[in-house]
């Protein structure tokens, strides 16, 4: 896969996952037209096209009770595999090391949140971005079981993600 094409499958996974402000519903079409040309992504034109058919309050309400009021399928990362806040606590400074390693400093967020790590991981180089995706793992499998259990659409942005780090474990070990 072609660096051009991880950094757009990556930015655009983060945008998904996102809290839909007004900008972003006014970026969603764009970000829509730009993902149909990327291979093997129309799972990502369906739920483009799933928030689309849903009035704005809806979706957003949606989002709303998925990632910010439920502990099963938060977007923050240390939730899904620490057993008390001191574990917490040390997993967070990993994350937090891999953007400060980067020249970058969460503002909004923990250094946990998902948007956040795929964007990072959208502007640096593979080599770099590669333990990143690979520390992530486990949480977005977590993530990704709540969702299915849920039948949430959001499920397919984050099997779009774990399927870039499935092919690039595959490309490492070959």
């Amino acid at each position: 896969m072609a660096n051009e094409e991880r950094v757009d499958i990556l930015a655009y996974c983060a945008f998904l996952l996102t809290y839909p402000s007004s900008a972003w519903w006014h970026a969603l079409h764009e970000v829509k037209e730009q993902v149909k040309h990327l291979p093997d992504l129309e799972s990502l034109v369906d739920v483009i096209e799933y928030i689309e058919a849903q009035p704005v309050g809806d979706y957003e309400d949606e989002y709303v009770r998925l990632f910010d009021f439920s502990s099963q399928t938060n977007m923050y990362l240390t939730s899904y595999d620490s057993t008390n806040a001191e574990e917490q606590a040390a997993k967070l400074l990993v994350y937090k090391d891999f953007f400060l390693r980067h020249g970058y400093e969460v503002q909004k967020e923990l250094p946990d949140y998902v948007p956040a790590l795929l964007e990072l991981c959208s502007y640096l180089p593979l080599e770099e971005a590669w333990p990143i995706l690979e520390h992530m793992k486990s949480g977005l499998l977590t993530l990704r079981e709540e969702l299915a259990k849920g039948k949430h659409m959001q499920v397919f942005i984050i099997d779009t993600v774990l399927q870039y780090i499935e092919r690039g474990e595959r490309n490492h070990n070959e």
